[in-house]
């Protein structure tokens, strides 16, 4: 039985439930239990997996919808009511009080930070806004001109690993890890290394000199990523504050997300035993991918393909004749308006303000989502903005190229990428990931030697009496 529920002496369809009622089992016959992340969903039951191997019975869930593979304390998201927390603490009020670095860490140490302690967890991230001399010489030197950034972020951080052996459970022991020391050091070292090499991504693309270290002076973590961007020998340079405290607030949206893709890639990663170093790297790969953390760059391309609010309804029928894909709306959770969606909209309209212009896709973006929530199709199929439909135009107004919005986005995400690896070393059920799967090939057959085949053959205009024929010769 999973920490997830406590077992009910009842069956459904002969299946064994677990309700769900807290992160830990009910205490006894007293009727207490804490608050926790699964409290407001203990109404829904939960099917002990084991159980149902015992029965001979296999769980087909493409895609994992349905599916826990584990219990986690990190983030709550009730995709029915629009709710999003992390430890507890509702992502409005994280976003309108709190900071990225005050979010990492509590996203790891699952409480608010004292004043003391965030000052000296700031300190220790900030120790590590040096990067490698070797990583800058990748970046510089080690890809295409035209390379994608986020291809080059995962390759850097994959390489990263090889420069700290003495972190790697693979060479000194499955022991590594279970120094709690040893664990924040890797977390300071790829907080404060990330955005300086994403920095340097960037200047590398566009013709500047690399950015190896820098005075931040009493710059936070977002000011010091946006001044490494644009860092020039012998000038200052100061980022301007409100919109850095907007880049800050992105990144707090974008921390964590419960075990979407990447963070799922970052668990199964870990679980083989890997060290942190390719788990994050691999997390960037699956950010990577256009259905995940490529949907902000996707959306940005859709606006500016649509050109004018007078195109909204032919690209609407589009849409619905599944000849154009509506990006930015819609999630695999959410089945209302994503609690995310709704700061990022607040939060553009504020950067434009403050940048002097207003971007014509910003009032086409305010039309096409009036447009779409007001029409039957959508409304019907639940299709809300989320988080990705804002973003882009956010990241274009302070000056970012679209191709490094997932940079962006993998920046803010790897806290919760470092909470979630910290709690798989926690967990005492953890095991390696081994799913299964529903085999629908052929049954057992006979091995035919080639020149005695015959039939089609995929791929090939050959028969087999030719391919015989010159073989013999």
């Amino acid at each position: 039985m999973t920490a997830a529920g406590r077992k009910r002496k009842s069956s459904v369809m002969s299946v064994q439930v677990y309700e769900v009622r807290d992160s830990q089992y009910d205490r006894g016959d007293t009727g207490e239990r804490r608050s926790g992340a699964f409290e407001e969903k203990k109404e829904k039951g939960v099917v002990e997996a084991g159980w149902l191997r015992k029965q001979g019975v296999l769980s087909y869930d493409p895609g994992y919808t349905n599916t826990a593979c584990c219990t986690s304390r990190i983030t709550y998201l009730d995709g029915e009511r629009g709710i999003l927390r992390y430890r507890g603490y509702p992502i409005e009020q994280l976003a309108g009080k709190s900071s990225f670095l005050e979010v990492a860490y509590t996203l790891y140490y699952g409480e608010l930070p004292t004043e003391q302690d965030l000052r000296l967890y700031e300190t220790n991230v900030a120790a590590h806004r040096t990067p490698h001399n070797d990583l800058v010489k990748i970046i510089s030197n080690g890809f295409r001109s035209d390379a994608h950034p986020m291809g080059v972020l995962a390759s850097t951080m994959m390489a990263m690993g090889t420069l700290y052996p003495e972190a790697n459970p693979a060479l000194r022991g499955n022991h590594v890890y279970e120094s709690h020391k040893v664990r924040e050091k890797q977390v300071f070292r790829i907080l404060g290394t990330m955005p300086l090499l994403v920095a340097n991504i960037y200047r590398s693309q566009n013709g500047l000199a690399p950015m190896v270290g820098f005075d931040t002076g009493d710059m936070n973590f977002t000011e010091s990523f946006l001044c490494a961007l644009n860092w020039v020998e012998g000038k200052q340079y100061k980022p301007n504050k409100k919109l850095a405290r907007a880049m800050d607030v992105l990144f707090v949206l974008h921390a964590d997300h419960e075990l979407n893709c990447s963070t799922a890639t970052m668990r199964q990663l870990t679980s083989s035993g890997v060290d942190v170093y390719t788990s994050v790297a691999a997390s960037i790969g699956a950010l990577y991918g256009p259905l995940h953390g490529g949907a902000t760059e996707a959306v940005l391309k859709m606006l500016e393909r649509i050109k004018s609010v007078d195109n909204i309804p032919a690209f609407l029928d589009a849409v619905k004749n599944r000849e154009e894909k509506l990006m930015g709306f819609g999630h695999r959770v959410y089945r209302n308006y994503d609690p995310r969606a709704k700061i990022i909209k607040k939060i553009a309209y504020e950067v434009f303000e403050e940048v002097g212009q207003v971007d014509p896709l910003i009032d086409l973006a305010t039309e096409l989502e009036r447009a779409a929530l007001t029409d039957e199709y959508f409304a019907k199929r639940k299709l809300y903005p989320n988080v990705d439909f804002y973003s882009g135009l956010i990241y274009k107004a302070i000056g970012f190229p679209t191709e490094f919005f997932p940079c962006l986005f993998a920046i803010g995400r790897t806290a919760g990428w470092l909470a979630h690896w910290n709690e798989f070393l926690e967990d005492p059920e953890k095991k390696i990931a081994r799913p299964m799967q529903l085999y629908k090939g052929h049954g057992k057959r006979d091995y035919i030697e080639v020149f005695s085949r015959w039939g089609k053959r995929r791929n090939s205009r050959i028969s087999s009496r030719v391919l015989a024929r010159r073989f013999k010769k």
